[in-house]
């Protein structure tokens, strides 16, 4: 093949109908008529010589080449998009994105506040944060979809080498009570006592609680023991039925900030245990980073970090730049 035998708009809609699972749905997102969606694709697997999708079912189905050129098209369309972010930051230092990744803790109580700080000093700058699961945020770092990330579980083994992780915060991890319940009166409650207490936790497949059952595990604490009275679907739920009386739960600190000042909540230490994990933010130093993202690395991560030492020593660290927000979040899932 001496030309290339596809355009970027074909690798847009070849992603799109993967996404969808129908060339209807993938037309609607995309803005375009169905039959125009159909014609790309057919051309497209004429100048291939090989069909794209299985039409046999009622799901458009990717065959084996199909899922070949998505592999390779999902990353020329972040290379493209990486370039146009290289060159907008070219042509205008006072303006560019910053795409900030975080998994469900961090991105929903710890990274607003940053963002807003950052907002503060680059008002121009359009950030994006995307609050996912530990693994998919990694991927999104490791892929150049996303700048740096700040996460709470474990970096996926296949990723270790690729990203760098540098220790960013600890993040203390409290057992909290309705407000009038009788441990709520004590000074100081015994690992005993958490065995009598009935616990109100995350999906046991949640990336959250596993990192919180990992963490009481160190601190000598049988989480089999720990009666689960009921599981929920996000920490504001949680929050929310231990406020109602109807059981007790870890969850870190600074989720809770606004309920203990309010006082609606109560939170009980252990005598003899320190609930702790350490919070960690990845990059991928292979990828191109903008000016907004150096500048956030350098003027922000350090105002909020527990081990401002490893951050002067991350060679991630480089000359500031001046730059601007218009903030989206999206969630999704339980990761921490």
């Amino acid at each position: 093949m001496s030309d290339i035998p596809f355009t970027l708009d074909q690798l847009r809609i070849l992603k799109a109908i993967a996404a969808e699972g129908s060339f209807k749905r993938a037309a609607d997102t995309l803005y375009v008529s169905q039959p125009a969606v159909s014609l790309q694709v057919q051309n497209l697997e004429k100048q291939l010589n090989v069909p794209l999708f299985d039409r046999g079912g009622r799901k458009a189905q990717l065959t084996e080449a199909g899922h070949l050129l998505l592999s390779y098209g999902e990353k020329i369309i972040t290379l493209c998009q990486e370039t146009c972010r290289a060159i907008e930051d070219l042509q205008n230092l006072q303006g560019g994105t910053l795409i900030v990744g975080a998994s469900q803790t961090t991105g929903t109580y710890l990274l607003p506040r940053m963002i807003g700080y950052f907002r503060s000093k680059y008002p121009e700058v359009s950030v994006q944060l995307q609050v996912h699961s530990t693994r998919r945020t990694s991927w999104g770092v490791a892929n150049g979809q996303v700048d740096l990330a700040i996460i709470g579980g474990e970096v996926p083994a296949e990723l270790q080498e690729t990203l760098r992780i540098i220790p960013y915060a600890d993040d203390e991890l409290a057992l909290i009570l309705p407000v009038a319940h009788p441990l709520a009166k004590v000074e100081m409650i015994q690992k005993e006592d958490l065995y009598r207490l009935k616990f109100i936790t995350l999906d046991s497949q949640s990336t959250i609680r596993k990192v919180i059952d990992k963490v009481l595990s160190r601190c000598d604490i049988d989480t089999k023991r720990l009666k689960v009275e009921m599981e929920l679907n996000s920490i504001e739920a949680i929050k929310n039925a231990v406020q109602s009386g109807l059981g007790a739960a870890f969850v870190s600190v600074t989720a809770i900030e606004k309920e203990l000042h309010m006082n609606v909540l109560h939170m009980a230490p252990i005598k003899d245990v320190e609930v702790r994990r350490t919070l960690s933010v990845i990059i991928n130093p292979s990828r191109y980073r903008s000016k907004a993202a150096e500048a956030f690395v350098r003027e922000i991560l350090p105002e909020f970090s527990t081990y401002p030492e490893y951050l002067a020593q991350a060679e991630f660290i480089t000359t500031p730049t001046t730059h601007p927000i218009h903030t989206e979040i999206s969630t999704n899932g339980n990761g921490f």
